[in-house]
């Protein structure tokens, strides 16, 4: 079967049937410079007619705007990092722009990659990366991109920054607990080099030893595995806590499961606080206090302050915002850690079952 091909139209052929100069053509598509209404139409005519699609390569090359921004992630998988984007989305979408996430799996070499391969072709980046310090993380950033950082670490390099308030949101977990009675309170902690979990581990142990407490510590990375085997660990050790603090919310889900299978009641034999308040804890029974940050309304944020910087960065007599932005965790108390609360009617209960998480 012979099937004829039709040569998609170009900026030329429109100009020609407008009866209009290229330049008029890119202004009216551009935005950039000022047109006659009636020329306008004309080319808007054309475009119409001919189904012209600008080129976005093209377009560019002669604005110097790309309408894309980059995110770069610690890990793409879980529903905190969905949340992450679904708010960076949103905002971008209504700006809009487009995205294109990556990860960097943890690493710096893999996060420094991903930078210079968005170069030239995003007009700003949002990079979370809470295994690197500012410091070095600014160090393999270079040119004039507008660069927001999420890293959980203090703003060192003097870069726009969002933060969470992490030692605060870790002491009003446990502050939470110790006012319910519990003293052997078990902390639950990120990865090792991870700046949040190094954060929310001493949050917990300064409020425990200001409170005359042990610190109670098990190793955990993030997941809801880890979580589950340090409590089902420390039960089997015969030392089972009267609290447990997971510094985030898929350990904490962890925990109550281990706390299930060992036919523990959850919060009148263990009550549990996790953090981050992603969107399951409301829906498991018990449903899990945590700290919450509204991810997804944190997403906004960082993309509503990258598109600020953006438009600073082409107007010459703009300062860029270069404020260190810091998110305070708010104690949302539910099921796990008062037995009180009850089962909201109309809201399904969601069983636990274990689910892989990377990273944070």
């Amino acid at each position: 079967m012979w099937i004829a091909s039709v040569k998609a139209a170009t900026i030329r052929d429109v100009a020609a049937r407008a009866e209009v100069s290229v330049a008029s053509v890119s202004r009216v598509l551009t935005g950039a410079g000022i047109v006659a209404e009636p020329t306008r139409q004309r080319v808007l005519e054309a475009v119409a007619a001919l189904a012209y699609v600008p080129h976005s390569g093209a377009r560019s090359l002669s604005t110097s705007r790309t309408d894309t921004v980059g995110v770069i992630l610690p890990d793409l998988f879980g529903e905190f990092f969905s949340e992450l984007i679904r708010g960076m989305d949103i905002t971008a979408r209504a700006h809009g722009l487009h995205l294109i996430v990556s990860s960097s799996h943890d690493d710096a070499a893999d996060a420094a990659a991903a930078i210079r391969s968005m170069r030239g072709r995003v007009d700003g980046l949002i990079v979370l990366s809470p295994h690197l310090d500012a410091v070095d993380l600014a160090a393999s950033l270079s040119g004039r991109l507008p660069v927001l950082l999420m890293n959980g670490g203090a703003n060192d390099a003097g870069r726009p920054s969002i933060v969470v308030d992490n030692m605060g949101g870790a002491a009003a977990a446990v502050g939470h607990l110790l006012d319910l009675g519990h003293r052997r309170i078990l902390h639950i902690s990120g990865p090792a080099g991870n700046l949040e979990a190094r954060d929310r581990k001493a949050g917990y142990s300064q409020a425990m030893l200001s409170a005359g407490q042990e610190v109670l510590i098990a190793q955990g990375d993030f997941t809801q595995a880890s979580g589950h085997t340090a409590v089902t660990q420390l039960l089997r050790q015969g030392r089972a806590p009267q609290a447990v603090f997971a510094a985030n919310d898929m350990m904490a889900l962890g925990a109550l499961l281990a706390l299930q299978d060992a036919g523990l009641r959850c919060p009148e034999d263990v009550a549990v606080v996790g953090f981050d308040d992603v969107p399951i804890a409301a829906l498991v029974r018990p449903s899990l206090s945590t700290m919450r940050i509204d991810i997804a309304q944190t997403g906004s944020r960082a993309m509503e302050r990258l598109v600020g910087l953006i438009t600073a960065s082409s107007d010459p007599g703009a300062a860029p915002d270069l404020a260190c932005e810091v998110i305070r965790p708010r104690l949302v108390v539910r099921q796990s850690t008062t037995s009180s609360i009850a089962t909201r009617p109309g809201h399904a209960a969601h069983a636990l079952a274990p689910i892989a998480s990377n990273g944070e």
